[in-house]
């Protein structure tokens, strides 16, 4: 069996860890920061009130079969690990003109719930966006996210299943999918969101993202009692109890590959390198190739127009006679979509740069979890859409002086404005922005999904024999359950390496 090395210990990388150790490889494991998780990140604020805690990066796990199928082929089981909690409402949107909509995990219940506010018309379009959807998603599943894609050429068995094409909409984009699709202008609104779990503007986002929301709420969404960075926790107990070697504070410099194979990596702080027959990058895929792997011609387009966020993790009083009408999961929209993503994205061709969005999406988690906030008080997560961090029109200087606490303020005046009003109620408040993920993820930009975002990422096997990527910024895309079924795919491609 090889000598395996991770270079990054995010979910990605703890999941290729595992299944590697699991099929008999030796198996060490190098993360840069003290602990494990990359951007399934923790944060914990000690007040005189108590002890809060944060996840500052995922607030959803979607998909548990594939966290369940990882630990059943790896040796143990889901249930002795994590503790999942569904959530219902999945999310609760709430529109500007004051509509509230609940999603749930019940494709007919929601249709209904949309009919109730939006009328029966609105939810007939939805039924039909939604046969369309499954058939995405089957598509997807059946022929993309559990296989080994490494160029379009590879999706070309989607052809023969002429139905299956029709319905991903080639050349299509998901804001021309609603606006076919849905004439209520807030259905279209909730669709758009959905480019964003990729990182991208859904006006140039493809239609075949309408398997995310499909996944969504037909699976459901879960939480784990005590935040999602449990999730990180079990994924480290479980490694170490297969054998993997876990070194954190270690930073990988360099991975040798002379001669067009690899063997090995260097380590900061050692003269020798550390002698491997496999090489897995758990790190986004333009920092593999530009300063692990210096290769300039895997570089283009890897720099794409990819969303950051904006993170206030805030300690509030709980609101006097009542916890107020938030559910676990809160989008807050603005009337104008469309100026906040010419904001966040800018348009670099015309010279018109990125900006901080006046008017933004919030998007406002409030676990009900006695594990994560004292008595009486509640523990807010609240993201919007941002700029990522650089000095270039399609970014934004996030460490300019004032800039962060001056938008955080405007982000809380924005929720007093759609009637969530807690700058009267705040214990504290923490701010992270790009620039804070860029540094403690070695993430470029801080870009949420990884910078190479889209339908088609960077392949998981480099052109370096042995040398393979797992995460967020490869195939099959961003988000918990996709980093992990690319683990489970780079793990395969190993064994038959």
């Amino acid at each position: 069996m090889s000598r395996v090395v991770v270079v990054g210990g995010g979910v990605g990388g703890l999941a290729v860890a595992a299944r590697l150790a699991a099929g008999g490889h030796d198996v060490s494991l190098f993360e840069r920061s003290d602990t494990v998780g990359g951007k399934l990140g923790r944060y914990r604020r000690d007040t005189p009130a108590g002890s809060f805690a944060f996840d500052t990066g995922p607030s959803l796990l979607t998909l548990p079969q594939v966290f369940a199928d990882l630990f059943t082929d790896t040796g143990a089981k889901l249930d002795e690990h994590l503790d999942l909690q569904p959530v219902d409402p999945i999310v609760r949107h709430t529109f500007a003109d004051g509509t509230i909509l609940d999603s749930c995990a019940d494709p007919a219940d929601f249709a209904a719930r949309i009919g109730e506010r939006f009328g029966a018309g609105a939810a007939a379009d939805w039924r039909r966006l939604w046969r369309r959807a499954a058939r995405v998603w089957d598509a997807s599943w059946r022929d993309v996210l559990r296989s080994e894609v490494d160029s379009a050429r590879s999706l070309a068995p989607l052809a023969w299943r002429l139905g299956d094409l029709a319905a991903i909409g080639p050349g299509q984009t998901l804001r021309g999918l609603g606006r076919r699709t849905l004439r209520d202008p807030r259905l279209r609104m909730l669709l758009d969101r959905y480019a964003t779990y990729t990182g991208a503007d859904p006006r140039r986002a493809p239609a075949a993202l309408v398997a995310i929301p499909y996944a969504e709420l037909t699976f459901g969404g879960w939480y784990l009692r005590g935040g999602l960075g449990t999730l990180a926790d079990a994924l480290l107990s479980h490694c170490l109890d297969l054998g993997v070697v876990v070194q954190t504070g270690t930073r990988v410099t360099g991975i040798d590959a002379a001669g067009g194979r690899v063997h090995g990596v260097r380590v900061a702080g050692s003269a020798r390198p550390v002698p491997a027959d496999v090489v897995v990058a758990n790190v986004d895929a333009l920092t593999v190739y530009r300063d692990l792997l210096p290769t300039p011609a895997r570089l283009a387009g890897l720099a794409d127009r990819s969303l950051a966020g904006f993170v206030l993790l805030l300690g509030v009083r709980d609101e006097p006679g009542g916890s107020g009408a938030l559910a676990h999961h809160n989008v807050f929209f603005p009337a104008d979509y469309d100026a906040e993503f010419d904001a966040v994205f800018g348009d670099p061709g015309r010279g018109r740069p990125a900006r901080p969005a006046a008017d933004p999406t919030v998007f406002v988690t409030v676990a009900d979890d006695p594990l994560v906030r004292p008595p009486g008080h509640q523990a807010w997560f609240v993201l919007v859409n941002a700029a990522r961090h650089g000095r270039t029109l399609a970014g934004l200087d996030w460490r300019r002086p004032g800039l962060a606490d001056a938008y955080a303020d405007r982000i809380l005046d924005v929720l007093a404005a759609r009637g969530v009003d807690v700058r009267d109620r705040l214990v504290f408040r923490e701010v992270r922005t790009p620039a804070d993920l860029a540094e403690t993820t070695a993430t470029p930009g801080g870009a949420i999904y990884g910078t190479a975002g889209g339908l088609l990422r960077p392949a998981n096997r480099a052109p370096v024999h042995g040398l393979f990527l797992v995460g967020g910024s490869t195939h099959p895309g961003g988000g918990l359950p996709m980093v992990t079924l690319s683990a489970q795919i780079v793990a395969a491609q190993v064994g038959r390496a």
